[in-house]
């Protein structure tokens, strides 16, 4: 039976906690619409600032227009960035070699493979955010906020290729954590039926050869009782 790709890729810990990882896969899917969502917005009145073969007439409307798109992209990437790769590696420890060739996540757990690139840039692109503001820490705050607003505007527009990948391996990712969580916890569920059976069973047979106590032999009358003297 054909095993999972091992590479580069994430890992999975062997202390992975199912229960940790899938309480995540709610935000993951609402990012994953998110991103969807602000790109459908955007496409929807983009060629209302554009001549027919597609060039920007309204330059600074077509600019704010994506500025706008990738600002609210980047929210949801970060929410990826916050869970993602503990997700992945929850996925990648709960399937299996068949899981990869066929079932119903087969074709998800393949869009995967290249998950770990996008979370990886997009995570570099965040770094890099996060140096560029510790540098800025002494400006004078005017300065601050100028510098700020224009280094998002180069995360989120560096970072929109990344979400745009995201809206769907991450459909991928939520669906492939959502189908192995509810598979982990029906196997705990069948599991622990089968303890009880067997439990049920074993309590039944002891009961049926269980001896008399030798501390409390079976009396057929009571005694009777005897005055004091």
């Amino acid at each position: 039976m054909p095993t999972p790709p091992a590479s580069h890729e994430t890992q999975p810990s062997a202390s992975t906690d199912h229960l940790a990882w899938r309480q995540h896969i709610p935000a993951l899917a609402s990012a994953a619409v998110g991103i969807r969502q602000a790109s459908d917005a955007w496409d929807a009145v983009s060629d209302s600032f554009c001549d027919h073969d597609g060039w920007p007439t309204y330059e600074e409307e077509y600019a704010d227009g994506k500025v706008k798109r990738d600002a609210e992209a980047w929210k949801h990437v970060e929410v990826f960035l916050a869970h993602g790769p503990e997700i992945l590696a929850g996925i990648r420890a709960a399937a299996n070699g068949a899981d990869y060739v066929e079932g119903p996540i087969s074709d998800d757990l393949r869009r995967l493979r290249g998950i770990d690139t996008t979370l990886e840039r997009a995570g570099q692109i965040q770094h890099e955010w996060d140096q560029v503001m510790a540098l800025m820490e002494g400006s004078q705050p005017g300065s601050l906020q100028l510098y700020e607003s224009r280094a998002k505007e180069i995360r989120n527009s560096e970072g929109w290729h990344h979400a745009d990948e995201l809206s769907f391996q991450g459909l991928a990712l939520v669906r492939a954590a959502d189908y192995l969580a509810n598979r982990m916890d029906a196997d705990r569920l069948s599991q622990t039926d089968r303890a009880q059976v067997a439990l049920a069973r074993s309590d039944s047979g002891n009961r049926a050869v269980l001896p008399a106590s030798p501390s409390a032999p079976a009396v057929p009358n009571p005694p009777v009782p005897r005055r004091s003297r």
